[in-house]
């Protein structure tokens, strides 16, 4: 998929073993912090997918910049944050967010980052 953003994620409901639909996600690039002010939104599809996000600034575009502003041994570091007690519905989870960081190399094309999700507990990995 040749316009794939860098970053992808989706969201798994572990109760109902079915995609996690409807939840906003937030993106940010953490570090370098000087590289953009820029976030990115979206929402999650019927499969419980973010593949594509929603902002001003094209990620891709952003993640190419500072790449090559970086080191060979240097990382990006980014925050997921998704609204999960407005998915579960207020005071029906422990996790009215769920923020995952994460630090991404520069020599990776793309990382995709799944999360499984409950109302009293969560899980994530570097997918694929």
């Amino acid at each position: 998929m040749a316009n794939r953003p860098f970053i992808t994620c989706h969201v798994l409901d572990t109760v109902s073993g079915k995609p996690g639909a409807g939840i906003d996600v937030k993106l940010k690039l953490l570090l370098p912090s000087q590289a953009t002010t820029a976030h990115w939104t979206a929402k999650t599809n019927g499969d419980g997918r973010v593949p594509m996000w929603s902002s001003s600034a094209d990620i891709n575009e952003v993640v190419s910049k500072v790449k090559s502003d970086m080191g060979e041994e240097d990382q990006m570091v980014w925050s997921l944050t998704f609204e999960t007690e407005t998915y579960f519905g207020k005071g029906k989870t422990f996790w009215p967010e769920v923020e995952l960081r994460f630090a991404a190399k520069r020599g990776e094309e793309h990382y995709h980052v799944p999360l499984l999700l409950g109302p009293w507990s969560y899980t994530t990995y570097r997918g694929s």
